[in-house]
């Protein structure tokens, strides 16, 4: 639990890169990383193993057809001129000299090359889909179990966007990078030292023609690709601005209607279009020339081999088949390259997604040492003994503070906003531990105790209704889920939330859409005490939220609560202070430390902070 005063005492968000199209983002520790996201794949050893095997008998496989097909043009070739020859010289040939029957030979081969090429690719591809899933999936089990032991205090410092696509964005990432970039880098090795090779053993001067386009293509990478990757970068920002803008105009659309900012919106929309489109058609503009010219290089050298190839043919050096087979493997000795060279983008961004990924892992867990503190045989229900605590070792927010509570009794927090009401209930249900001192739950300290186990005694309605995309039934039962149909039908009752629901066209199985706007507030309240109802907790938490719904829903509201409240232990976060005059104990809190507390009358009594604030609300209709 976490209020917006709870977000200002807290230590500033940390906002995370996440994963952006177009943007590298390199790791700190390269290896260190790929190392660590190794380890998630060593019990896959073996099928990682087989999957190396399967893509480099598939690369072999689609290496050596060129030149056995260049065997078959060789042969027709031949027969066509031995059968020119012997025309010439008067020879009555009743028979094309061509030996279709080897030729057909070396089409088997080359088809059945071609279909175990295929084959191995399909299964290779297949197991390394499984591999990299798995993989992932571990790594997703792990970080959600992490996750749930990590403090409130690393989600109260870090914005659930960076969360998000660090448990999405991230993952999604490695996901598609183990599934192709382990095969592509080593297909693309195999079928670059294979090409070279395959080149050398049919001409050794054409081989080195073929080289010389290398550097030229490095060259072009080299230059271009450093020139586009920054015009990515603000193209990447341009549209995160413009999205953010998109959201936020959308979501407040009648704000902005209201106010007459229709035209200042537009502006801005249009100013922050144009920067995009900029950014865009830059990006891509100089990007795109990569690829024109490695096509244009790679047919320089096609080019030349050809001419000197067909020196070579028509002086008898050099066979017509092998010179076909070489402009094939020209045609082929490129794109290792340029796949390797995308690779190690590619490869950078997922080590640098994994690094994102395992910083959340290393980070400390919530604290479940057990403490020195023995239990007491005592008939109250919470006990603060000399309680301290401070966010983050720095200065107390509650120093020395005692305060005794019996069951049934209503507590009651004020202060102005930001205070620190809520730093009491963060305690209370140990989303963060007391710095010194001890809070007791029925005479044991709660840190000798499980959080769930501390956590079980408590039901809270806050001031932010949360309610999930779902049926308003399953939002009931989501306090308890062994709850029976009547229970949950009776709470709704006792919460004033029968009667709305049953109006409504699918009743309890109505879907509330996203934040629950298909109702309304008063009414996301009511479901919110009802769902509290439910739970049956010995312990209350309720943060008045009546401000905003008209005075028939708030005279409902209220007396759901008042219900509510009945016979249990509650601790009330007040913001109008003409419902807690009868809370058996008000604790006075103003920037962030407890500096009064008594019952009402004790504390008007002492003309202090809680009578100004108490006379000040209602001289000026002011709410805190």
């Amino acid at each position: 639990m976490a209020e917006k005063e709870e977000k200002q005492q807290a230590p500033n968000p940390q906002h995370g890169p996440g994963s952006t199209a177009g943007v590298v983002v390199k790791p700190k520790n390269f290896w260190k990383t790929t190392r660590r996201l190794a380890k998630y794949m060593s019990k896959y050893s073996i099928g990682v193993l087989i999957v190396v095997i399967f893509a480099i008998a598939s690369a072999i496989f689609q290496i050596r057809t060129p030149k056995v097909l260049g065997q078959a043009t060789t042969e027709i070739y031949k027969g066509y001129m031995n059968g020119v020859a012997e025309q010439k010289a008067g020879i009555n040939i009743s028979q094309y000299p061509i030996n279709f029957e080897k030729i057909g030979h070396i089409i088997l081969i080359v088809l059945t090359l071609y279909v175990l090429s295929a084959l191995f690719s399909f299964m290779q591809q297949f197991i390394m889909t499984r591999i990299s899933q798995r993989t992932v999936f571990n790594l997703r089990r792990d970080l959600k179990e992490k996750m749930s032991r990590l403090p409130i205090h690393y989600y109260d410092t870090h914005t659930n966007g960076d969360v998000m696509s660090r448990a999405i964005n991230d993952m999604d990432n490695i996901a598609g990078t183990l599934q192709q970039s382990v095969t592509q880098i080593v297909t693309s090795t195999v079928t670059f030292i294979g090409v070279i090779w395959m080149m050398l053993t049919i001409s050794w001067k054409l081989t080195l023609i073929a080289l010389i386009t290398i550097p030229l293509s490095l060259l072009v990478v080299g230059v271009i690709a450093p020139r586009s990757q920054k015009h990515f970068k603000a193209q990447q920002k341009s549209l995160g601005l413009l999205n953010d803008q998109v959201e936020e105009e959308y979501a407040g659309h009648d704000v902005v209607k209201s106010f007459n900012h229709e035209e200042k919106s537009i502006k801005v929309f249009e100013e922050e279009n144009e920067k995009l489109y900029q950014s865009s058609w830059r990006a891509q503009m100089i990007s795109g020339v990569i690829m024109p010219l490695m096509t244009f290089i790679n047919n320089l050298g096609y080019v030349w081999v050809a001419v000197y190839g067909g020196i070579k043919v028509a002086s008898g050096k050099l066979a017509l088949g092998d010179i076909q087979a070489f402009l094939q493997y020209m045609n082929q000795f490129s794109q290792p390259i340029t796949q390797l060279a995308n690779l190690s983008n590619t490869i950078q961004s997922t080590v640098a997604s994994a690094e994102r990924i395992f910083e959340v892992m290393d980070e400390e867990e919530m604290n479940d040492d057990k403490v020195d503190v023995p239990d007491i045989q005592t008939d109250k229900k919470v006990i603060l003994d000399h309680m301290q605590f401070g966010y983050d070792g720095k200065s107390l927010l509650m120093d020395d503070y005692n305060l005794e509570v019996n069951p049934g009794e209503m507590i009651a927090i004020v202060g102005p906003t930001g205070a620190g009401k809520t730093t009491i209930i963060n305690l209370l249900e140990r989303f963060y531990d007391v710095s010194d001192g001890s809070i007791k739950l029925d005479g044991k300290d709660i840190r000798n105790m499980t959080r769930e186990e501390v956590r079980s005694h408590y039901a809270m309605v806050l001031q932010d209704t949360w309610l999930f995309t779902g049926s308003i039934y399953d939002n009931l039962k989501y306090s308890r889920e062994d709850a029976t149909k009547e229970e949950i039908i009776e709470a709704a009752k006792a919460a004033h939330v029968d009667g709305f629901v049953r109006q409504l066209p699918d009743g309890y199985d109505t879907v509330l859409n996203e934040e629950a706007s298909n109702i309304s507030q008063g009414q996301r309240q009511l479901l919110t005490i009802a769902r509290a109802f439910i739970a049956n907790p010995e312990i209350l938490i309720l943060d008045e939220a009546t401000s905003s719904v008209d005075t028939r829903t708030e005279v409902h509201i209220q007396h759901a609560m008042n219900r509510l409240l009945k016979n249990r232990t509650s601790f009330v976060v007040a913001h109008r202070l003409s419902t807690i005059r009868d809370a058996d104990k008000i604790i006075v809190m103003n920037e962030g430390s407890i500096i009064e507390t008594g019952n009402h009358e004790e504390l008007m009594e002492k003309n202090g902070f809680y009578a100004d604030l108490y006379n000040s609300q209602f001289a000026g209709n002011v709410a805190l």
